[in-house]
């Protein structure tokens, strides 16, 4: 079939998707209620490749579904190939406007997407999965010196199902349900790594890693290594916020074999903003909630060679008892640095065993000398108060040190110490990423029906 075969009439329609598509559909002219005569004789719609050879894969794949003749046109079922490179985009290719856009699944399910600033096209928001039917539902409008002409389509596609193999799902953090504090990240776990050198899957797959806040947030993912993602937003969460993450990659296409599994969704609030600002040249730490100072601590931190580190951290956890020893980081037992020692109320706020906790060996030494071997040492009563003010995912920076920078991954959540064009580096959809045309991943939107202004 030729490229370059057009169907006469206003209503040419476009279905736009990054992988081929199989087959042809006939539509047949019917009344709707708000329909009126469109000009121009009714025709049979066909499929046509443009840009590349029909029944191939290209850079840019466009496949169009011409739709030409009465104001109701019904298309029997198409076949798209799941192995799609990108979202599905419905797109005019006459004037006129897509006045309403619904899409729905065979269950009735509403295919989350948006439309197009000029009301010309309709993109989803991520690929759609293998082995499901779709329906369409287009309102049509175009400008007429007797009025708006509206014409009404629906178009019926389907998806192939998805080849036995490999499926990949994802394990979202942090435990659902819970109340975190507003520095506390999105982690996914991915059973099933994807190279940094296979960037079109990496989209794919952060594509479909959908974020939706109350109230809404700038946010982006980062890609740790292969297999793991962070999600924060532009600046903390705002107190007292609802997040909701799910992955929609079951039954997406995502590289080879590769397809996506069913995951769990994730839901999680935050609390206050609590935040523990330790000034180490002052020796002390003042306690924050949502941005008034409950408390000032006298402390001491790591001395010299055991210097704590400066940044945001995040809390990992808390422990009421810790066993402390000094060969945990690398101190030998012959050493006079050597310790071994039971800690009470100890905050984490990194993997490798850096605390914030009682230290009644060092109160001496708490606001005005630094003894520690890296660790925040505060009275135990003032240990046991903030033990009982933070929970996970709170907020503790570390100003005025000498200690080397927290670093951004691989010791707890030093998420925070990227800014956020660095971090936007870390997104497949980042600065410098390639650009393929296909939808940006949303954090918050839930975008369906197009109602472009006329």
């Amino acid at each position: 079939m030729s490229s370059r075969r057009y169907v006469r009439g206003w209503g040419a329609l476009s279905f736009a998707v990054g992988a081929v598509l199989v087959g042809t559909a006939a539509q047949s002219p019917q009344s709707g209620p708000d329909a009126r005569p469109a000009a121009g004789p009714s025709a049979t719609a066909v499929v046509s490749v443009d840009g590349c050879a029909a029944g191939g894969l290209c850079s840019a794949p466009r496949h169009t579904l011409a739709l030409g003749g009465g104001p109701v046109l019904t298309a029997r079922p198409f076949t798209l190939d799941p192995r799609a490179s990108g979202p599905v985009e419905l797109a005019l290719r006459s004037p006129g406007v897509f006045a309403d856009v619904t899409v729905t699944d065979h269950r009735g399910r509403r295919v989350a997407g948006a439309p197009s600033a000029d009301g010309s096209r309709w993109t989803s928001a991520a690929p759609l999965p293998a082995g499901s039917r779709f329906a369409a539902r287009l309102v049509v409008e175009r400008a007429d010196p007797a009025g708006p002409l509206r014409h009404v389509a629906r178009l019926d596609f389907r998806t192939v199902a998805a080849s036995a193999g490999a499926r990949l799902t994802v394990a979202f953090g942090p435990d659902d349900g819970g109340t975190y504090g507003v520095g506390q990240p999105v982690t996914a776990e991915l059973s099933h790594p994807v190279p940094a050198d296979a960037p079109e899957a990496r989209r794919v797959v952060e594509r479909a890693l959908d974020v939706r806040t109350e109230p809404h947030v700038e946010g982006s993912w980062y890609w740790v290594d292969s297999a793991t993602l962070h999600y924060r937003p532009r600046h903390y969460w705002h107190a007292r916020t609802t997040v909701r993450v799910r992955s929609g990659l079951e039954g997406a296409w995502i590289t080879g074999g590769l397809y996506g599994g069913r995951s769990k969704p994730l839901t999680f609030t935050t609390g206050a903003r609590i935040e523990a600002v330790t000034d180490i040249a002052a020796h002390e730490m003042t306690v924050f909630r949502d941005g008034r100072p409950l408390r000032t601590l006298p402390v001491t931190t790591g001395k010299a060679g055991y210097r704590t580190r400066g940044g945001t951290k995040v809390v990992l956890g808390k422990e009421p008892m810790v066993r402390m020893r000094g060969d945990s980081i690398g101190i030998a037992r012959d050493s006079s640095d050597f310790y071994d020692l039971k800690v009470r109320w100890a905050t984490r706020v990194t993997w490798s065993g850096e605390y914030l906790h009682a230290a009644p060996w060092s109160l001496d030494a708490q606001g005005s000398e630094n003894v520690s071997h890296g660790c925040t040492g505060m009275s135990t009563e003032d240990a046991a108060w903030l033990f009982g003010t933070v929970r996970e995912g709170d907020l503790v920076r570390v100003v005025n040190g000498y200690g080397e920078p927290m670093t951004p991954f691989g010791n707890g959540f030093g998420d925070w110490n990227l800014n956020w064009p660095e971090w936007r580096r870390g997104s497949a959809f980042g600065p410098g990423a390639l650009d393929t045309g296909a939808a940006r991943p949303r954090s918050a939107t839930a975008a369906t029906v197009l109602r472009p202004a006329l």
